[in-house]
C-alpha cells in the first residue's frame, strides 16, 4: 500500500502513525495484554508460595461454576443491576426534561445533581455509611426507625442500590440533556399547534428521538452494574452478616485473588463473568434493531 503512495503521502502516513502509537500501545500493554493473560490464568493454579503458575485446564472452571456462593454473587449483581439500571434512567431522563427548560438557577442544579460523580468513592460510603447506621444514622432519627439498613440481608441489597442510583443519576442526566439539545425544536412547535399536550409531545416526539442515547446509556449502566465493586467494599464490611447476599461477582473475585491470594480461581471468575456480559451485549445489540429509532 505504501508503494502507491507519493511521498508526500507517505510522510503524513508515517506521522499519522506516530500520533496514534501511544494509544495503541497503551491499550495493548493495558487492555489486550491484561484480558489475554486473565484468560490464561484461569486455566492456571498460583504455584507455592506464590511462585509461578501450574496449568490445570479446566479444573477452576468446575470448581466455579460448581460453587453456590458464584450463583449468588452473579445473582446479587443482577439483582443490583435491577435496581440501578431502570431507577437511574428513568429519575435521570425526568431531570433531564426538567432541567432542559429554561428554568432559574438551571446551572446551579445541574451541578448539584452532577456533584455525586465528581465525589471520591470513599468520601460516598462514608456519608451513606453515616445515613444508613442502625443506632445514629440520619434516616432512622428522621423517621424513628431502627431498620438495619446495611446489615439486614433481606434489605441490604435495595440499600446498596438505592446508593447506586443516587451516584448515577448525574452522569445520566448529562447524556439525556445532550440528546435532547439534539432534537429540532420545530418538531415540539408542530405538536403544540395540532394541540399535542406535554404529556403528548413527551412520549411520541422526545421518547422515539431520544432512544440512540437511551439505549446507548442502557447498555453501559447495565455493564458498570455488572461490574460493581467499590461501592460494595467501602459501604460492606467484612464481618457484616449481610454480605453474602450483597457481594457482587467482582467482589467475589477480589475476595479470591487478592485476599486468597488464588488468582487462577480469581481470573476464571472474571472469564464468566465477561461471557455472561458478553451474551446480554448479544441480546440488547439485536433489542436495539428493534426499538432504537434512528431518524
Amino acid at each position: 500500500m505504501l508503494k502507491n503512495m507519493s511521498p508526500k503521502e507517505k510522510t503524513e502516513a508515517k506521522w499519522g502513525l506516530l500520533f496514534v502509537a501511544p494509544t495503541m500501545i497503551g491499550l495493548i500493554v493495558l487492555n489486550f495484554y491484561p484480558i489475554f493473560n486473565t484468560i490464561y490464568q484461569s486455566f492456571c493454579k498460583t504455584g507455592d508460595f506464590g511462585k509461578g503458575n501450574t496449568f490445570v485446564g479446566l479444573a477452576n472452571y468446575s470448581k466455579v461454576l460448581a460453587a453456590p456462593e458464584t450463583w449468588q454473587s452473579l445473582w446479587n449483581t443482577i439483582k443490583y443491576a435491577l435496581i440501578e439500571v431502570p431507577f437511574g434512567i428513568v429519575i435521570a431522563l425526568i431531570l433531564a426534561v426538567l432541567l432542559n427548560k429554561k428554568v432559574a438557577g438551571r446551572s446551579v442544579y445541574r451541578t448539584i445533581f452532577f456533584l455525586p460523580m465528581v465525589c471520591a468513592p470513599a468520601a460516598v460510603a462514608m456519608v451513606w455509611k453515616w445515613l444508613y447506621n442502625t443506632q445514629f444514622g440520619l434516616l432512622n432519627n428522621v423517621f424513628h426507625t431502627k431498620v438495619a439498613w446495611i446489615s439486614d440481608p433481606n434489605i441490604a441489597w435495595i440499600s446498596i442500590g438505592v446508593i447506586g442510583v443516587w451516584s448515577i443519576i448525574g452522569y445520566n442526566m448529562v447524556l439525556f440533556i445532550g440528546g435532547l439539545q439534539e432534537i429540532p425544536g420545530d418538531y415540539y412547535e408542530a405538536a403544540s399547534i395540532d394541540g399535542a399536550n406535554g404529556f403528548r409531545q413527551f412520549f411520541s416526539i422526545t421518547v422515539p428521538l431520544l432512544s440512540p442515547t437511551t439505549f446507548f446509556i442502557v447498555q453501559t449502566r447495565i455493564i458498570g452494574a455488572l461490574t460493581v465493586f467499590d461501592l460494595m467494599f467501602m459501604v460492606m464490611d467484612k464481618t457484616n452478616v449481610a454480605l453474602k447476599k450483597v457481594q457482587s461477582i467482582v467482589y467475589l473475585f477480589y475476595q479470591y485473588a487478592f485476599t486468597n491470594g488464588n488468582k487462577g480461581y480469581g481470573a476464571t471468575l472474571v472469564v464468566v463473568l465477561l461471557v455472561f456480559i458478553m451474551i446480554v451485549t448479544f441480546i440488547l445489540q439485536q433489542v436495539e434493531k428493534r426499538v432504537v429509532y434512528h431518524n
